[in-house]
Order: structure tokens, then sequence, then C-alpha cells
């Protein structure tokens, strides 16, 4: 049985229990100045970025006052999510979901979706109208995101998408 609990900073090496190994066989590219589902055939046998950049993006994240939620499975972590707490975009209204994970053999079991609900209540209580992500253009990670009724992001935060402009920028409006 999975259980949900709130993380702190000390709990940044928990971080090293998600197996974060998936298959990406298409992807969303720019083709022509229009999205485009491409075959790509990779195998991403770690989180992107690297194990450091997750870690310190975790803690940054709790630092900054924003909120982490890991899942658990007989005591393992088997899924995490992150939220900033800084508020941005033109009305102040956003705030980042920075992190989702759910290791390999436990996806698919709404693990993903209860994360991204409960982060999602957490920001409405730090006063954001809308969550904002920078999804990975994997198609399947894009549709778990449509699934849950994100859209387009109306406000394109210029920052975050120069950090990976093969990101999807979507919003979900709480």
């Amino acid at each position: 049985m999975y259980q949900y609990k709130n993380l702190s900073v000390q709990d940044v090496h928990k971080i090293e229990e998600i197996d974060a190994e998936w298959f990406i066989h298409k992807a969303w590219r720019q083709k022509d100045g229009e999205l485009t589902l491409v075959e790509i055939n990779w195998l991403e046998k770690e989180l992107p970025n690297g194990l450091p950049w997750h870690k310190e993006h975790f803690v940054n994240s709790l630092d900054g006052g924003g909120k982490a939620i890991g899942c658990f499975n007989h005591g393992t972590m088997v899924g995490y999510a992150t939220l900033n707490a800084d508020l941005f975009g033109e009305k102040k209204d956003y705030l980042l979901l920075d992190q989702i994970f759910i290791s390999k053999n436990d996806r698919n079991h709404g693990i993903g979706k209860e994360l991204f609900h409960r982060l999602g209540e957490c920001a409405l209580k730090l006063g954001a109208k809308k969550l904002y992500i920078c999804s990975a253009s994997a198609e399947e990670t894009v549709a778990f995101y449509r699934n849950l009724g994100c859209i387009d992001a109306t406000e394109i935060n210029e920052e975050l998408y120069a950090i990976d402009p093969k990101d999807i920028q979507l919003e979900y409006i709480l």
C-alpha cells in the first residue's frame, strides 16, 4: 500500500531510491513552426540532468519555502514531487511544479496524479492560482499532464523555457 508524506531537506537522499529508467518511443518536437510527434527511441537510464541536479533543486525548493511530497511503498520512496514557492507571472499567480518522478515499476498506479493534486492544494495555500509545468517532451509525459487537465501555458516564463526549449510549457488552473 502506498503512503504519502511531506518531505524535508533531510529526505533529499531518498531521491536515490527512485528508479527513473524509461524508454521514450516518441517525443514532441518543433518542426516547421508546429509541434509534431516524432520517433526518438531513447532509453533514459536515470533522472534527466542527473541525480546531483535533482537533489540541488529538491533542497532549493524546500529552502525557498516550497513543498515536497513523497510516496512510499514499504519504506522505499517510489515517487516524489516538488513545488517552488516563488510566485511569478504578470499577475504573480503561477507556482512552478518543479519535479515529479515515479519509479519505473510503480507507474500507472495513480501516484503521479495524487502527488500532482496534493501539490496543487499546497500551491493554493501559497497564493497561486495556477501551476506552471515544464513538461518533458516525451509523448507519455505530455499525455499525463493533459489528462490531468493541463493546457498550453498562456504566459511563457522565458527563463524556464530557456533552460530546455524542448520542454512543453503547460499550466494547470487551480
